[in-house]
């Protein structure tokens, strides 16, 4: 295997006291230990609420996150696109789940050779022409393929519009013999980042009854539905309360970017503070220092996903601001006595949004305090075919 241009940079660097400080930047850091009290209090809330966690690897793209969640007891993973599964397949990943239809002939060839060494794989759908498609080749190859129903949830952007064409959709899947019903999915993204938890709660609830209906006319027309699979991070507390998910796709808890770090993911006191730690940052250094009250570090748009807004300084220019000047830079604002940094000087950042930022880099620079203990490749990178 080839050796990552990481490792060449800073695999040396491992287990040095402090090596943190000696990463080539930008670098994205994450910190070992938050990471491993993340997974580990969602594990154990889902556990306490007898509901399986299959997390969402469109979040890390990572084997190794994959085998750290699963060691916690999750069920699998899910993952977004095809190239995903089969990134994690590669690593040794079972149990995955598909969340987007696979319809094209080449990614359904795919699919069924996938299938043919992935155990536990399900893919879902949301129409009866690629119910047929899939079938057909699952037939050919002498497989049986796990689907799962995608129910629309209001977004209109996959999933079947209507309890009654879900039944018709499981049906239609029940109908032929390559394939097993496997249940359903319903993931309500918009909901997810809702900062009040009781407006949050209130839409979730609204949600949650439709789904219901769906469940129903399931059970009624002899299709019951053996998983019922959604929810997410920022819904995660109320998907429990609420018990009707069989399992939760939860992502993001695992990081904490900026996004969810806005939300108040529980209605508690404020003073208990977020159940899950920042454990994903940007290490960069300033780069030029020449104006007062700005300087300049080496992170732009290449650094960070910009869908979330400027990603918020963690530690190295106390009261100072972040500001995007283009590809390879970005401008910490503020107070000249807090922005008049020397150059090469050592600032953190947390990520606006932790998806796609993640899918802008090759490996995790995993640290323990300031030492660098690790360094795991994205084995997803870029796999979004």
């Amino acid at each position: 295997m080839s050796v990552s241009a990481d490792w060449k940079l800073h695999g040396h660097l491992i287990g040095r006291q402090g090596s943190r400080r000696s990463l080539n930047t930008p670098a994205l850091v994450l910190d070992l230990e938050a990471l491993d009290a993340n997974i580990a209090t969602m594990a154990d809330l889902a556990a306490k609420r007898g509901v399986n966690l299959r997390p969402h690897a469109k979040t890390h793209k990572s084997v190794d996150i994959a085998k750290r969640q699963i060691a916690a007891g999750a069920v699998g993973q899910c993952c977004a696109k095809l190239g995903e599964a089969e990134a994690l397949a590669e690593g040794g990943i079972s149990g995955i789940l598909i969340t987007s239809p696979v319809v094209s002939a080449p990614a359904v060839e795919r699919l069924i050779a996938l299938n043919g060494r992935c155990e536990g794989l399900m893919v879902t759908a949301d129409h009866p022409d690629a119910v047929d498609a899939l079938a057909r080749a699952a037939q050919a190859a002498g497989q049986t393929l796990s689907v799962v129903v995608d129910v629309d949830p209001g977004l209109r952007r996959t999933g079947v519009a209507s309890a009654a064409d879900a039944v018709a959709l499981a049906r239609r899947i029940q109908g032929h013999p390559a394939l097993r019903y496997a249940g359903v999915q319903f993931y309500c993204g918009s909901e997810q980042h809702i900062e009040s938890f009781a407006e949050r709660r209130a839409a979730i609830e609204e949600r949650t009854a439709y789904l219901r209906t769906v469940l129903d006319a399931l059970a009624e027309a002899g299709a019951p539905a053996p998983l019922v699979t959604g929810g997410g991070t920022g819904t995660h507390r109320i998907d429990l309360d609420l018990r009707v998910f069989t399992e939760l796709q939860v992502g993001s808890y695992v990081f904490m970017d900026r996004q969810y770090l806005d939300c108040d993911l529980t209605g508690a006191n404020a003073e208990q503070g977020a159940p899950y730690r920042t454990s994903l940052m940007v290490d960069a250094r300033v780069v030029s220092a020449n104006a007062p009250g700005l300087a300049t570090v080496d992170a732009g748009f290449k650094a960070f996903a910009t869908d979330g807004g400027p990603p918020p300084i963690l530690s190295g220019a106390d009261g100072a601001r972040y500001a995007f000047m283009g590809d390879e830079h970005g401008a910490v604002i503020g107070p000249e006595k807090t922005t008049r940094l020397p150059l090469d000087a050592l600032v953190t950042f947390a990520v606006p949004h932790c998806d796609p930022t993640v899918n802008l880099y090759d490996s995790y620079h995993v640290v323990r305090d300031d030492t660098l203990v690790d360094i795991w490749p994205i084995s997803a990178r870029g796999r979004s075919r």
